[in-house]
């Protein structure tokens, strides 16, 4: 295909990067019979982060050797070199691991907003390097003053698990006229759960980093089975299905449904993600809501509570994270913005768990919800109202065999997203289509073999339009298959691993086109392939 579009460049630029390190694809020649000691450093498929031409000032935020559950704390203080407004800021952090280890979950807090959630791969004897970019200039009113700074990537290190997990963080400031879309505040709640806007807000939209993780089931909640079923994870009366809710004053504000990560020690098998990990795994993305249409009861000067819970979590049990930032768009023409909450309709949550024994024990999920909110803001440039609809739904099915030697998941799960801003001119509309994908199964044989087919798809359809008329389109399409085989239960040189991966990034649509596509076999990267 013709290369003819700025996004194209990007996996270009990398490839060559790679080549040019000697990290390129290997030889077929060069493909080890078996996993060895040592394998390719963690690589995705996703694009790294676009930047701007022109000055730009690099400031450390974080660097630490992670042993145990102590955080680093530290202070940022804002370049002195590049003024205080940015075209981009861009995170990178670096790290480095060897021995053996577990993956980890970390943060970042810059003034106590969470600009950084990640996962860890997990290391080679030898070691391992890796790299994750994020574009975080919507966070730049945080990063105009001093502040506090906190990161924990919580780890365990003894006789066993030897890896010390050595990262720095840095962020590159890109001197230039910022783009307009940035928030002009970025808040945290006070005490957990208090938000108190300026009173001039227009636009409010919270992020919620949620992420089930810790150890538990939790981690692994798409695979959880009412109780009555014989299986290793039970979610109460309940299923595996899970939907993130945002709550205002008690008012249920938004709803979601939480990424399928599956992290780097997944699905019993972390051959499946040396190298190539799952989407989103590196960089967790937060959830987003559009509060806009509360403004108007948001902006009277009070603190208001806000609480995110999550549906499906058996009572009492642990293993979720939420924590939110609220981003805030002001008017600068108007000390007060006043409005109304005009519509609040939601549907009722469909949540139901069959189980069927036999043989091959199954569980058939089905769930739904729907949430429509409508209000209006009475700004400097007229009325505008905003209404916001969530569409949710999941399917999946679920079976294993006594002893879970066999244990397979099917599932699907959708989230549609529409939000339409009506004042000063034509209504505008985006619409996002959501779509996350798990089909896999798990098999312990004969001799411990236990071998693991895996396919997952991180999906997205956003359509932005103006007086009915479509003025920009995207799609992304990151899709992961692996299939790897090993020995459990044995020292990790007896284990005579096998396996191979294969994932491909695709984002299209008005603004460009990018398409990379990483293979591996065993630990080796064979191809990383650019198709636009």
């Amino acid at each position: 295909m013709k290369r003819r579009i700025a996004m194209s460049m990007l996996a270009g630029a990398a490839l060559l990067a790679s080549t040019l390190l000697g990290t390129g694809p290997a030889r077929a020649a060069d493909v080890p019979a078996e996993f060895g000691t040592d394998w390719h450093d963690p690589v995705t498929a996703a694009p790294p982060v676009a930047r701007p031409a022109g000055k730009s000032c690099e400031v450390t935020v974080a660097q630490a050797q992670f042993r145990d559950f102590t955080p680093y704390r530290g202070t940022y203080t804002p370049p002195g070199d590049c003024g205080d407004r940015w075209s981009k800021v861009v995170l990178r952090l670096d790290g480095k691991v060897k021995g053996r280890q577990y993956d980890r979950l970390g943060y970042l807090h810059v003034g106590g907003v969470e600009i950084f959630r990640t996962s860890t791969p997990q290391p080679s004897p030898d070691g391992i390097e890796w790299s994750v970019e994020k574009d975080v200039t919507r966070y730049g009113d945080t990063f105009r003053g001093r502040q506090d700074v906190e990161m924990l990537i919580g780890n365990v290190v003894d006789d066993t698990y030897t890896g010390v997990l050595d990262v720095k963080v840095t962020l590159t400031f890109y001197q230039g006229r910022p783009d307009g879309r940035s928030p002009d505040r970025v808040l945290t709640l006070d005490d957990g759960s208090a938000l108190t806007t300026p009173r001039n807000s227009e636009r409010i939209v919270a992020e919620v980093y949620a992420t089930g993780s810790g150890g538990g089931c939790e981690e692994y909640w798409y695979l959880s089975v009412p109780d009555p079923a014989p299986y290793s994870c039970k979610a109460g009366l309940g299923g595996p299905y899970r939907e993130v809710q945002i709550r205002v004053d008690g008012r249920l504000a938004g709803i979601a449904t939480p990424f399928p990560t599956v992290w780097t020690g997944g699905w019993s098998n972390p051959f499946l993600w040396y190298v190539t990990p799952g989407p989103r795994a590196f960089d967790i993305k937060p959830i987003t809501y559009d509060l806009t249409p509360l403004a108007g009861l948001l902006n009277d000067g009070r603190p208001h509570r806000v609480e995110v819970s999550v549906v499906g979590v058996p009572e009492g049990q642990a293993g979720w994270s939420t924590p939110v930032n609220v981003l805030v768009w002001q008017d600068e023409r108007r000390a007060h913005v006043t409005g109304k909450l005009t519509a609040h309709q939601e549907g009722d949550l469909s949540d139901s768990s069959d189980y069927t024994p036999g043989p091959e024990h199954r569980v058939d999920t089905e769930g739904a919800h729907r949430l429509t909110v409508a209000g209006y803001v009475d700004t400097s440039h007229g009325r505008v109202t905003t209404t916001v609809g969530r569409s949710l739904a999941h399917t999946s099915e679920h079976r294993w065999t006594d002893g879970e030697t066999s244990d397979g998941l099917e599932a699907v799960w959708t989230d549609d997203e529409s939000v339409t801003v009506d004042g000063r001119g034509p209504a505008r509309s985006t619409r996002t289509h959501r779509v996350y994908t798990m089909d896999g199964t798990t098999t312990l044989g004969a001799g411990d073999r236990l071998r693991t087919v895996l396919a997952l798809g991180d999906r997205a359809t956003t359509v932005e339009s103006r007086g009915g008329r479509r003025t920009a389109w995207s799609r992304l399409d990151d899709s992961y298959a692996g299939d790897a085989t090993y020995t459990a239960n044995v020292p990790r040189d007896q284990r005579h691993a096998v396996g191979t991966t294969r994932e491909r990034y695709r984002l299209y649509g008005s603004h460009g086109c990018y398409d990379r596509t990483l293979t591996t076999v065993q630990g080796v990267l064979t191809g990383d392939y650019d198709r636009c």
